[in-house]
């Protein structure tokens, strides 16, 4: 956890960065030499969602018989996401599926693409404008901005890019060649994901973190000014309980999820 007592509440400071700026694709200046670094996660932060079950869903989906050997592994295999020790195995079975053919992580990098571009309308509803403007706030500001997600980085990237015309860096899972399709090398998930923020040059300590994920918690620790953002309903007293007195948890316009209603600008 975050040394130093307890951090004032950092709510009136997000209230600030959500209504500062409207939504745009608009330059920004360069990260700042001495620019404070500032991890957001991609799925329930950025992003309505878990955008590596829809595109692997959508993976599944091309073909009958993907399909059905999904379906065949239900029983196992769902149960196994739900429980987080046991979520990267079952993860990685519908992976699998979802990529046999694929030798190689630029074949999946390429159908990423295909699938964000047939997709763009519904991802974007999918993007939550309230994120999107306190990352643009960061950005204004020349701070180092990164992603940090679980999903393939080339997912987070093209959707950004593709889709909200944002280029800041990203890291996430790596895949490689497994049993004649695609597997996690590295998962970018809980104390791996500090680990490969630093492995990828971004030292500096974290003075600002956003996650909805107590998977993150390592990531929210090691802030300066921790904000949970779009957590699930029950994880807001496990919040409470482990984050410092006052840390924000706020709702960024995610249905069905907790925190403290933020307004749209």
């Amino acid at each position: 956890m975050s040394g130093g007592g307890p951090v004032v509440s950092q709510a009136p400071l997000a209230q600030a960065i959500a209504a500062s700026a409207p939504l745009s694709s608009a330059r920004f200046p360069s990260v700042r030499a001495d620019a404070p670094l500032i991890v957001f996660d991609f799925d329930h932060t950025l992003y309505d969602g878990d955008s590596g079950s829809h595109l692997f869903a959508w993976l599944i989906k091309r073909s009958w018989w993907r399909m059905a050997l999904a379906l065949s592994i239900v029983p196992v295999a769902g149960p196994m996401v739900a429980w987080l020790k046991t979520r990267r195995v079952g993860i990685s079975a519908f992976v699998w599926i979802g990529t046999i053919g694929m030798h190689r992580a630029g074949n999946l990098d390429a159908a990423i693409d295909r699938y964000v571009g047939l997709h763009t309308a519904q991802i974007r509803e999918r993007l939550l404008p309230i994120a999107l403007d306190v990352l643009h706030h960061h950005r204004q500001l020349g701070d180092q901005v990164v992603i940090a997600t679980g999903a393939p980085p080339e997912l987070a990237r093209a959707i950004l890019a593709f889709v909200a015309h944002e280029d800041v860096p990203v890291v996430g899972t790596l895949v490689g060649p497994r049993l004649g399709a695609l597997g996690a090398r590295r998962h970018c998930h809980s104390r791996m994901k500090m680990t490969m923020l630093r492995e990828a040059g971004f030292a500096a300590p974290v003075e600002m973190a956003y996650s909805d994920s107590s998977a993150d918690l390592p990531l929210l620790q090691a802030a300066r000014k921790p904000v949970v953002v779009n957590p699930k309903r029950q994880r807001v007293d496990f919040f409470r309980r482990v984050l410092p007195a006052g840390t924000p948890i706020l709702n960024w316009g995610c249905p069905g999820r907790g925190g403290e209603p933020v307004g749209s600008p």
